[in-house]
């Protein structure tokens, strides 16, 4: 039987999973999540990670890409796909490639090795931040196909579909823009709030505008994008996605 670590229990702080093979990143890096206000609980593979996910809420997660095994994309995934719980991942120097497939699987952020244990820590406190203030998503993350007005998303194949029965291919920005929209109908959302829904702090990884990728997604969307149906505009700041999405 797996003995699993036992999650501490001051429900104040919140829960800090740490993902790591390493012993000698993992521990340490506990203690100090501890002795800055956080409860941290360990995993040496993914393995004990859903174990111990399945059995106790978790705030945030910081997780290895490079374990043995099952590898911390694939459980990147997996958390995506079943939870909200926001990923920060730790990826080897120079590892372009695994932290842009880490934010197009849904991380939150990442942090490069070696790293500072006082950088996690903020990034730690600015990812729990961001995410307890954004509205939760209305949407279940396994939905495929997502019908409003005269289109529908294929989120497999990341493209629009028309009445016409026409696909429009999207880019990465416009995507992940429209389906934050899609998530959260009939809300307002800030810019600010856009660009961490769509993972904005990767300036490589995507334009950082918000304004140019809506009126990108308007000419696509909008019969009319100077009066839009669809991505109305929020005085004051932001936009709000104005039509009830019906989800296949």
């Amino acid at each position: 039987m797996l003995d699993l670590p036992a999650m501490t229990r001051d429900d104040s702080k919140p829960q800090i999973l740490v993902v790591e093979d390493a012993r000698d990143i993992r521990e340490p890096l506990a203690r100090y999540l501890r002795d800055n206000g956080y409860r941290a609980t360990t995993a040496a593979d993914a393995a004990t990670a859903r174990k111990l996910m399945k059995g106790a809420a978790v705030d945030l997660i910081v997780l290895d890409i490079m374990m043995p095994g099952e590898d911390g994309l694939s459980l990147c995934r997996f958390i995506r796909e079943t939870s909200q719980t926001p990923v920060i991942l730790l990826t080897a120097r120079g590892e372009e490639v695994d932290r842009i497939i880490g934010l197009e699987m849904g991380a939150d952020d990442y942090i490069a090795k070696p790293f500072s244990p006082r950088e996690l820590i903020a990034r730690v406190a600015a990812v729990l931040r961001r995410t307890h203030a954004l509205p939760p998503r209305q949407k279940p993350p396994t939905a495929t196909r997502i019908k409003f007005g005269d289109w529908t998303l294929d989120t497999g194949q990341r493209e629009l579909i028309g009445t016409d029965g026409v696909a429009l291919p999207l880019s990465s920005g416009e995507f992940r823009l429209l389906s934050a929209l899609l998530e959260r109908p009939k809300i307002a959302l800030s810019r600010n709030q856009l660009l961490d829904l769509t993972k904005g702090r990767d300036a490589d990884l995507f334009d950082r505008s918000i304004d140019n990728h809506v009126s990108r997604l308007r000419k696509k969307l909008e019969p009319d994008p100077k009066n839009p149906r669809y991505i109305k505009t929020v005085w004051g700041g932001g936009y709000i996605f104005a039509v009830e999405p019906l989800i296949e």
